[in-house]
């Protein structure tokens, strides 16, 4: 039987705004227990910002967490997935552009996040990443 992204995505993505600060981000990150954020700027996606990127393009960088927003941080060369793709597609665009998370896109608007924890998951639940994955955080 085939699969559809849509019966594994998470859905109802968390999004911020362009100008949200990198701080207001690792709040949400931290209390919402996620990795990864859409940013949009109304209706239209611009990009996504996981928590390496804050790390990576934003503190490392020695700006004020307070001051620097996410539109710096974030990846704005996004690739992304329909509900009604199958998951065959989903883990090839994931290959070809070495990418772990991918919006879930439909008319445009995002509605789900698949990441490759969730394709271990349901693929292989019994794998090292699955296993890990499956587990409660230890934070």
């Amino acid at each position: 039987m085939t699969q559809h992204v849509s019966d594994i995505m998470t859905s109802a993505p968390v999004t911020v705004e362009p100008q949200t600060s990198v701080t207001a981000v690792a709040r949400i990150m931290r209390d919402r227990d996620i990795g990864a954020v859409l940013v949009s700027d109304g209706d239209t996606l611009r990009g996504l910002v996981t928590d390496r990127d804050l790390v990576v393009r934003a503190l490392a960088e020695g700006g004020d967490p307070e001051q620097t927003t996410v539109a710096g941080a974030c990846s704005d060369d996004l690739v992304t997935v329909s509900p009604q793709d199958d998951l065959d597609h989903a883990i090839e665009v994931m290959r070809e552009h070495a990418v772990r998370r991918v919006p879930v896109v439909e008319s445009g608007h995002p509605v789900g996040m698949v990441a490759l924890a969730d394709l271990a998951m349901e693929r292989d639940p019994e794998s090292a990443l699955g296993d890990i994955s499956a587990a409660r955080p230890n934070t």
